[in-house]
């Protein structure tokens, strides 16, 4: 192609265009294209196939057939898989059986690479973070993917709360950072099946953050080591008891066999006696020795059944406490490993985050909650149990003590309380606030550096700010159809979720890149305006004119589009490296594509 020739194509798709010349800029294309997969090639590479998968992805669709059977098919449409260094995309059902053939193996190959291109943007973030000396903030959840209760098909699908139901499906553990640049990004998703529950997965979830971000806290050791100290302390205690249980069951046992054997003995007269009675046909009376000593008996045996009863009851608590203390036993050693690894990190870690962690109350277990504090963060959650609201209800006996904290909401807090079962003391508020005319009561749990018991409606506000990751699976859902499952193999579910996740990051990443990439002109569209939910359902699908040569890119929305009479033109050649200048005046070549391209209908 000459300087002034153009190629001129149309689309349906405009922003899916966009999208994959950012793909192609950041090496999305040419890192899918190298995995190796198992899979015979007839018409479409089983790599383009996955590529495809994540454009429809991208696209918001909801099942996968509509890449096929939608009103502007995207297995018709060459612009997009031009821009997408694809010589053209397949039929759904080709997608579908390349899903379902792919291995665990190459699956989480797949997923690698997206880590790998997601990785420079999570650690300039970071970057930027650290250099604001601002703290990393981390939320996690746990989300149900429900499937018909009546299905059969789906893999390791169980049954589990979801949506405030038991559904059939599946759970995503899922992690988000909040930035500066980009709001929220995801870090990580994990797939479980639907019986998984939240206070199973904290630890899941912040060393899956770890992982991603390459950077952790200063784990708090001492800390460790005092509640390691105060628990052999227990344990001795413990140890005493189980002594004293072992006396009382061996006094039981002792008095419980010498009822016996005195019962035996007075059966034994009472026989003889009666044998006595029989051979010299004497009648029984009340007074006499045959009477008393059937009542000796009875009262052996009565007592006999009294110390089974205090045997059987010292028993059950010598076993209780022997349970407890195997218990116990394992927990220690299990701290005394943590003591081990967390000095081993803290040893590996020179130059530590300050972070923190926000979870809601399904994770808000006491153990959790003690993790997290021993490995460094700053804790914002809620109690798992409903106990604790009861409990702190009691506590409230001023009640010019609640703080307004929002239209509807009132806080109380104590700093630094010990709870029982909680090894450490945390700040904590309890919430009242008003849904319709019904009073509702929750409350909150923090432990870090903040001063939160100095201004409830700070702490009120920043622990509701988790509705960021909230909003994240929303949109997981609304935008990207995660709830929507597009197939039925497992690994398959596994890779749309680790799509859906990239490709709320990758339309945060092209928006800033395609913003900061498009030359300013009257009718330029202005991509930073676009949020992701109109960027995918709008953008993704509405209809302009791809035009192309060696000064640029051009998309020209059509003037039956939503973007009618505005333009995105991108500088430099189609395999222009990531830094290449940006050019100064693609006037001409404009002017030119306007004259030679007709109007899309």
């Amino acid at each position: 192609m000459s300087r002034n020739e153009s190629e001129v194509q149309h689309t349906q798709h405009a922003f899916l265009v966009a999208w994959g010349w950012f793909a192609e800029h950041i090496g999305l294309i040419q890192q899918s294209q190298a995995v190796p997969l198992k899979q015979k090639r007839y018409h479409h590479t089983p790599q383009g196939k996955v590529l495809e998968f994540l454009v429809a992805i991208l696209a918001g669709l909801k099942h996968l057939q509509d890449i096929s059977l939608s009103a502007h098919p995207l297995d018709r449409d060459q612009a997009v898989a031009q821009a997408w260094g694809q010589p053209g995309w397949a039929d759904y059902s080709g997608v579908s059986r390349t899903l379902s053939r792919l291995s665990w193996e190459e699956a989480r190959q797949i997923a690698k690479v997206l880590e790998q291109i997601s990785q420079p943007y999570i650690e300039a973030e970071l970057k930027l973070l650290r250099s604001q000396r601002k703290r990393i903030r981390y939320d996690g959840d746990l989300t149900g993917i429900p499937v018909s209760n009546t299905s059969q098909t789906y893999p390791n699908a169980a049954f589990g709360h979801m949506d405030d139901e038991i559904r059939l499906g599946y759970q995503a553990g899922v992690v988000s950072l909040e930035g500066p640049t980009y709001g929220r990004l995801w870090l990580s998703i994990a797939h479980h099946p639907g019986d998984t529950v939240s206070c199973t997965q904290a630890e899941g979830l912040v060393l899956a953050a770890e992982a991603r971000t390459r950077l952790r806290p200063l784990r708090r050791t001492e800390l460790l080591r005092s509640r390691i100290q105060a628990f052999e302390q227990q344990m001795i205690l413990i140890c005493q008891r189980l002594e004293t249980q072992s006396r009382a069951v061996q006094r039981a046992r002792d008095r419980l066999a010498e009822t016996e054997q005195q019962k035996q003995d007075r059966q034994r007269q009472l026989d003889e006696l009666a044998n006595q009675y029989q051979t010299r046909s004497r009648r029984e009376r009340p007074t006499s020795r045959l009477a008393q000593a059937r009542k000796r008996l009875q009262a052996s045996a009565k007592r006999l059944k009294s110390r089974q009863k205090a045997w059987q009851e010292a028993q059950r608590r010598l076993d209780k406490t022997t349970t407890r203390w195997g218990q116990q036993q394992i927990e220690l050693t299990s701290l005394y490993q943590r003591l081990t690894r967390f000095e081993q990190d803290n040893a590996a870690n020179p130059e530590p985050a300050e972070a923190e962690f926000r979870l809601d109350a399904g994770f808000g277990t006491y153990q959790n909650i003690a993790l997290l504090i021993e490995m460094g963060y700053e804790v914002y959650t809620k109690p798992h149990s409903h106990r604790v609201v009861a409990y702190l209800r009691q506590q409230v006996d001023d009640p010019i003590a609640w703080v307004r904290v929002g239209a509807n909401a009132e806080l109380v807090a104590w700093r630094r309380m010990l709870l029982k079962g909680c090894p450490y003391p945390l700040d904590v508020a309890l919430e009242r606030f008003y849904t319709g005319k019904t009073l509702k009561h929750s409350a909150l749990f923090h432990f870090g550096a903040d001063p939160v018991t100095e201004n409830p409606p700070a702490w009120f506000k920043h622990y509701n700010r988790r509705q960021i990751i909230e909003a994240g699976i929303k949109e997981s859902k609304q935008v990207f159809c995660l709830h929507h499952i597009k197939v039925r193999s497992e690994l398959a579910i596994y890779l749309q979720e680790c799509f859906v996740i990239f490709a709320a990051n990758f339309i945060r990443w092209a928006s800033h890149w395609l913003a900061g990439e498009a030359q300013s002109a009257e009718n330029a569209l202005n991509v930073r305006k676009l949020g992701v939910k109109r960027q995918v359902q709008v953008a993704a699908h509405v209809s302009a004119q791809v035009i192309r040569n060696s000064e640029g890119k051009l998309l020209k929305f059509s003037e039956h589009s939503a973007f009618a009479g505005k333009v995105l033109r991108l500088p430099g050649g189609g395999n222009s490296p990531p830094d290449r200048p940006i050019f100064g005046s693609l006037m001409p070549f404009f002017i030119e594509s306007h004259l030679i391209a007709q109007p899309l209908r």
